[in-house]
């Protein structure tokens, strides 16, 4: 029987895609050569020259060194890394609670599925903004001013922000890299050793240790020796605030809290859904073998889980990358932040919006593609082993 489905043996033309194709570009053209003549007739030239003029606005936090004498550009940098270490401190925390919470909601313990549906009932069914705004009010009423900051040690928090120790930067540093690299390869290859070990003997090794160990105590140990500069900068109070060390403001800490939460209680339903994917007789079968519930978890239902959810994950974690700009409403320089000022003070909405959009994008595509390429290399170790 020929089969009649479209682009399936079939060499004729896609009428019907070039012609949306067609009419998407011409009106895409339009719409361009309309704010194109609403510009010329407004006296405005379009162009990025203003990238180079001098930004003369500062910013709450920054991590790299940035003044109001800088730059545009400069400018736009430094909330561009603001928004990725947002997002990347939101996704290790959205992670840990949404894989914490999918485990507990399958659990035996009705006290433990409890305590799953709830929080996963609450916060997703919550705005992301009205969580933000509460957690905000909360933080900086419920908080202590900076002179009865509480105090952890050499740790302090008030209601501006969190104050640690940081090891100042030092030029000598940078050899650092050196023994990192090793201890990176030296890791590499245990992992690959380990493997080896485990398909030909079934013996386990102890990896993450070794890893952890590897990297820490390798460029440690060539720091004592080479003697170099690891001096450590601790904050303390000196008349207003604190001075020395680092800070994480009161805004980033609500927002990769709102961003982690949030997006952890949908997580959280993925995971769940993952594992009652997984067949019970599986998991039966490995429990009357003698398996610890531990071990069940970790070699029989986690590697099912995983290239089950890695697809619908992919979407939460681009949500939560573009949902990072919502740290406006409480004032953290994001990206949105400062495009939203260099729009005020330039007046030129156009050229910050695509040069915004292109950067979210970016990101977007990055995190996908990681997590795309991450999915085909579990799908790829699942076909082999079925073979």
């Amino acid at each position: 029987m020929q089969d009649f489905r479209p682009g399936i043996d079939d060499k004729r033309p896609d009428w019907l895609g070039i012609g949306v194709v067609g009419l998407a570009l011409a009106g895409l053209g339009v719409l361009m050569a309309n704010i194109l003549i609403n510009m010329q007739a407004a006296g405005m030239t379009p162009g990025y020259g203003f990238l180079g003029q001098t930004a003369g606005f500062d910013l709450s936090e920054s991590l790299i060194p940035y003044a109001a004498g800088d730059s545009y550009g400069r400018v736009i940098v430094a909330g561009l890394l603001n928004t990725i270490f947002l997002a990347l401190a939101s996704l290790l925390l959205a992670t840990l609670a949404g894989v914490m919470m999918g485990l507990v909601s399958v659990t035996p313990s009705p006290a433990g599925r409890t305590v799953a549906v709830l929080y996963v009932e609450l916060f997703r069914n919550l705005p992301k903004i009205l969580v933000l705004l509460v957690l905000y009010v909360v933080a900086v009423r419920g908080l202590p001013a900076s002179r009865e900051a509480l105090s952890l040690g050499p740790i302090h928090l008030s209601n501006r922000s969190i104050y640690v120790p940081t090891i100042v930067p030092d030029a000598g540093q940078l050899w650092l890299l050196a023994p990192l690299a090793a201890a990176t390869l030296a890791a590499a290859w245990w992992v690959r050793r380990a493997r080896r070990i485990k398909a030909a003997t079934g013996r386990e090794r102890p990896v993450m240790l070794v890893v952890i160990a590897l990297l820490l105590c390798g460029p440690l140990g060539f720091a004592l020796l080479a003697d170099v500069p690891l001096e450590i900068s601790a904050p303390s109070f000196e008349r207003f605030d604190f001075e020395g060390g680092g800070r994480l403001s009161v805004q980033f800490l609500v927002v990769m809290l709102t961003l982690g939460l949030y997006h952890g209680a949908q997580i959280a339903e993925v995971v769940r859904g993952g594992i009652l994917a997984v067949p019970s007789g599986q998991i039966e079968g490995a429990l009357a073998l003698g398996l610890s519930r531990w071990h069940v978890t970790r070699f029989v239902v986690l590697p099912q889980v995983l290239r089950i959810i890695i697809p619908p994950m992919i979407n939460q974690y681009v949500n939560l990358i573009k949902n990072t700009s919502i740290a406006i409403a409480v004032g953290y320089s994001d990206l949105m932040s400062v495009s939203g000022t260099i729009i005020n003070q330039t007046f030129r909405p156009l050229e910050m919006m695509l040069i915004t959009m292109g950067l979210y994008l970016g990101l977007s595509l990055i995190a996908s593609t990681l997590m795309n390429r991450l999915n085909d290399t579990l799908r790829s170790r699942g076909a082999r082993r079925g073979s």
